[in-house]
């Protein structure tokens, strides 16, 4: 009962939200008469509370250019934000190089999503995060490793998630563990040693599931626990009795179960051949 009641109160919420008074972004109420979208009304394509691009609600905004897209490049100039920001969104390709310098990010982020790469390079360098987040999300090869510079480190993700493995080697001692991570995950295996001594034990843990051999030897004596226990996991059998006296009685454990799993594997083996012949 209480959920049911909380959710009919977020009904109630959203429906007085919809069907409040409508103001635009200086805060008059709005009226239709005299609006220079009197015809669009009439057609049913700009509506009262629900359908406007004066509206102060951004959702109401969205809706008019959604529905008029062909009257967005009025709208680039638009001393509101967020009409421009939604304007951004429909307006034609051609318009858009003249908001590379808009005062709000939000703006400056939609052209980055919209213009041809070769002409988002400069807004790698915007103040704002969100910029950059978005000229990131588009840009590849140099342009895209170059950010792996950016002072956010949220940025810098997004960067090694769209970047080659081999290109990953850039990003190997980025302060950020997340970002480190990420590398773990994707970079060739054959660079995974320079994180095998990663400070994050979550990074070496990453690396652990992909190493092999003697890098997964040395990550199975690791200072961490969850470090060992992965790699042990891993470890080639013949390997494994060199680790019986693990300071932890979970991994010790680990060992004696893979052991006698191999014992038990290697009797199955026999029987079966003896079987066959």
């Amino acid at each position: 009962m209480p959920d049911h009641a909380a959710g009919d109160d977020q009904t109630r919420d959203i429906s007085a939200w919809e069907t409040a008074e409508p103001h635009d972004w200086l805060g008059h109420k709005l009226q239709c008469q005299g609006c220079r979208h009197e015809e669009l009304h009439r057609d049913g394509r700009c509506r009262r509370g629900r359908v406007c691009v004066r509206d102060a609600r951004a959702r109401r905004i969205e809706r008019f250019f959604r529905e008029n897209p062909s009257g967005a490049n009025e709208y680039l100039d638009h001393p509101y934000f967020e009409v421009r920001t939604l304007a951004v969104r429909f307006a034609s390709i051609f318009r858009l190089p003249a908001l590379i310098d808009d005062p709000d990010a939000e703006v400056r982020a939609g052209v980055a999503l919209r213009l041809p790469t070769s002409r988002i390079e400069v807004l790698a360098q915007d103040p704002d995060r969100r910029v950059r987040i978005a000229v990131a999300s588009r840009l590849s090869g140099k342009a895209l490793m170059n950010m792996l510079s950016d002072d956010d480190w949220f940025v810098r993700l997004i960067v090694v998630r769209r970047l080659s493995a081999d290109c990953l080697v850039g990003a190997l001692h980025d302060p950020e563990p997340d970002v480190r991570r990420w590398v773990a995950r994707g970079i060739n295996p054959k660079y995974l040693s320079a994180l095998a001594a990663d400070p994050e034990p979550t990074v070496r843990q990453i690396v652990a599931t992909r190493a092999q051999d003697g890098l997964l030897l040395q990550l199975a004596r690791d200072s961490d626990i969850r470090v060992r226990f992965t790699s042990i996991e891993r470890l080639p059998y013949p390997m494994l009795a060199k680790l019986e006296r693990d300071d932890e009685q979970i991994i010790r454990d680990l060992v004696a179960r893979r052991l006698a799993e191999e014992q038990q594997d290697s009797s199955s083996g026999g029987e079966d051949h003896g079987i066959g012949t």
